[in-house]
Parts: structure tokens; sequence; C-alpha cells
């Protein structure tokens, strides 16, 4: 199908809202997990035999445990528990799959390198729960200061509200108690947070803001948002696959958006997976190498049974600038959207290699 360029205003409302989940959020954990079994599962399959197999692992569940934080130290007293739920390919000419060991180690590995503060060995208990999948189904926000401020976990959330050209930056971040002898730490690792918000704000062109870090605190009851590993898992927050950041990283009701979990699914047959990443890259490259155009959007539908470059539906809206007539830019719209289409096979080695962020 030819892709529809039609043409919007971009005049967004005068309030918006937008929230972004950090890795060491229990959803985004599950997101990661979840995802990276897919990658490790197709880097298995490739190796073994050549292909990737049916599978599609994106029922990650976390149950938080408990903790008792404290300044200076602290202790886990219940273990995370991670439940990594699917289908999969196990057994192929008899030769059957570790996918167990696939799903613990991977797990392991992710959070070694994205949670500084939390001991994996002792402090999280993964079960892996994959089966093999149907007969008929196998045939068919991130900035570089962490180093800086080890108090600073990596479960972070961010609601940000826009009235006009100001915005208001809700900020929860859990702090590490090991790295904070007391309460006066505390305070000035909230103040850096707050400064940095509001630095980039700045940056992001926004004329005032205001910035609220940790609002629940009352240091003088001494409630303040204390960790001992840097994520709310350990203490009762639990986390599911498909709860937390789109395909573009952001969780926006105010804009158009698909509500598809696309975390762990199969990156050769699946087609929400396919089309969430490359609806993003489409409308992301057409604002940022065609001037004229200010904003855009694409909405793909697939059709069962049919080709994955073939879509059912397939629209890129344009909002120009200087009122640049839609007309004379649509053959280098639809010139990028068919460039992205023939590109799917490349998208998959993408999603093995761990490129596009799906979270």
């Amino acid at each position: 199908m030819e892709c529809l360029i039609t043409a919007f205003e971009a005049k967004h409302d005068f309030v918006e809202v937008v929230e972004r989940k950090g890795l060491g959020h229990p959803d985004s954990i599950c997101d990661a997990l979840a995802e990276t079994l897919s990658r490790n599962l197709c880097r298995e399959y490739r190796n073994r035999f050549g292909a990737i197999l049916h599978h599609n692992v994106d029922k990650a569940l976390l149950y938080g445990g408990r903790s008792a934080p404290a300044f200076g130290g602290g202790s886990v007293v219940e273990p995370i528990t991670i439940y990594l739920a699917g289908r999969a390919t196990t057994e192929v000419g008899g030769e059957r799959l570790p996918i167990d060991e696939i799903a613990v180690e991977g797990s392991r590995a992710w959070m070694r390198a994205n949670l500084h503060a939390l001991d994996v060995e002792q402090q999280v208990r993964i079960h892996p729960l994959v089966r093999p999948g149907s007969q008929e189904l196998q045939q068919l926000f991130r900035r570089g200061r962490k180093r800086d401020h080890p108090a600073w976990g990596e479960d972070v959330k961010v609601m940000g509200v826009r009235c006009g050209t100001t915005v208001r930056l809700t900020v929860a971040c859990a702090m590490i108690g090991r790295y904070l002898a007391h309460i006066d730490d505390y305070l000035a690792e909230k103040a850096a947070i707050a400064r940095l918000a509001d630095e980039l704000s700045v940056e992001h062109g926004f004329s005032a803001a205001d910035v609220s870090v940790n609002a629940a605190d009352c240091p003088s009851m001494n409630t303040v948002y204390l960790t001992v590993t840097g994520t709310s898992a350990e203490a009762g927050d639990d986390g599911q696959v498909g709860r937390g950041n789109r395909v573009n990283g952001l969780i926006t009701p105010c804009r158009p958006m698909s509500l598809k979990a696309v975390a762990g699914k199969n990156p050769v047959t699946h087609v929400g997976k396919i089309y969430n990443v490359l609806a993003y890259d489409i409308a992301q490259t057409l604002v940022a190498t065609v001037p004229e155009i200010a904003a855009a959007e694409c909405l793909m539908v697939g059709q069962i049974g049919a080709a994955l470059h073939e879509p059912a539906m397939f629209q890129v809206r344009l909002a120009t600038r200087d009122g640049a007539p839609v007309d004379l830019l649509a053959p280098r719209a639809r010139e990028i959207a068919a460039d992205r289409l023939a590109r799917i096979p490349e998208l998959v080695d993408d999603f093995v290699a761990g490129r596009p962020e799906v979270f």
C-alpha cells in the first residue's frame, strides 16, 4: 500500500503531561529483562540453527521484596522475585536449548550492568517460566551523571506538566543509604538533582521551571526516599512488562502513542514490535532531515498473513513551517518511508544487537 501523506496543524494544548520511568523502575526492569531474554534467544538460535526461531517472552513480572534502608547502610530483608514467562522453541531435532540458563544469566548480567547498588546474587531471585509454543506458531532520560553521584539510584521517575512555555517537573529518585552519612547529605543530593532538572529545562527552551524532588519527603519526621539498592523494587513496588515507557522512551497521553508492549516480542514476526519502532524512526527522521517539517506522526497497521513490508494502513501526517505545502514534501516523505520499510530485514539485526531502545 502506498504511504498516505496528509497535513495536520502542530498546535498542542496549552497544558501537556509527559512521564518517563528510569531503568531502575520495576516496570522498566521487567521491560529490560524481557527484551534481553528475547535478544539472547535470537543469538542462541542463530548460533545453533542459523535462524531466529519462534518465541515471545514478554510476560515478565517483578514481585517486590522487603528492605530496611538506613543512612550509611541498610539491608534487604526479603529478596526481589522476578518471573520470566512466555513461549519459545526449546528443542530442535532432539537438541534441547538451555532456556532457563539463558534467562537467568542474561537477567543477572543486565542488572549488574545497570543497577549499581543491587547485589544480584543475594538480593534477587529469578524464576524462568518459559515453555514451548504451539506447533502452529512455531511453523508460521539518560544522562551520564551517576558516577558523580553514586547516591542516586537508577529508579527515577519524572513527570512533566507543561503550561505554555513553562514546565513543572516532579522527580522521584531512589537514594542509596550507603552513600549518605546523614540527612544533610540526602538533602544536598536532592538539591543537586533539582539543579540538573532546572538546567535541562533551560537547555530545552523553557522560560521557567518549577522542580520538585522526592515530594513526599518529610525530613523533620525522618521520612525520606531512602533505599538499599537504588530501586523501589526492594520494598514492595512491583513491576510488569508494558506498563512503562513506550518505544519513544516516554509516556505521552496527550499525543498519539501505541499501548502495545513490545519488549520481549519476536523481532522477526511480531508486527506490533516492528511497526512501533519503524513508525517512530520514520517520524523522527522526517523532522531531523527535512527543514520544512515542524512535526510528523506515523500510523502503521498490519494485516495478519500479509508481508511486513505491505502494511494494511500506512499514513504519515506532516505539520510544516511557514506554510510550506505538504504536497511538495510528500515525495521526500514517501522516499524516507519506503526506505525504512525496505530496511526491515536489517532492523532484525539491530534488535538482536540491542540498538533500538524499546522502552
